[in-house]
């Protein structure tokens, strides 16, 4: 079940294309592609480079003038959509990391 504390990674076998401000995702195993517009762009682009999804999101409320309970739910369907099509991996925050001695 995908929760805030959790971290995005794209997969290995994922190819994108920025194309102006929107984007184009490909599952190199599925060739499958998914087009994102330029707010799907910028999920995208924080989900995959933030600690924690959590972290993308309050990014994302700073930077978009919309109620939070929406932008929750449109992160949370695009992530979900991500997932299911093989273009998004979602770990535990923790995953990968060393561990303190």
């Amino acid at each position: 079940m995908l929760t805030f504390k959790d971290r995005a990674t794209a997969p290995k076998h994922v190819l994108v294309r920025l194309l102006d401000a929107e984007s184009v995702l490909l599952n190199l195993e599925t060739e499958r592609y998914f087009g994102l517009d330029e707010t799907g762009t910028r999920m995208w682009q924080l989900v995959t480079t933030s600690s924690t999804l959590d972290a993308a999101y309050q990014d994302l409320l700073a930077e978009y003038d919309v109620q939070p309970e929406l932008l929750r739910e449109d992160l949370t369907e695009l992530v979900g959509r991500l997932v299911e099509n093989g273009l998004l991996q979602i770990l535990p925050a923790d995953a990968g990391k060393l561990a303190e001695v």
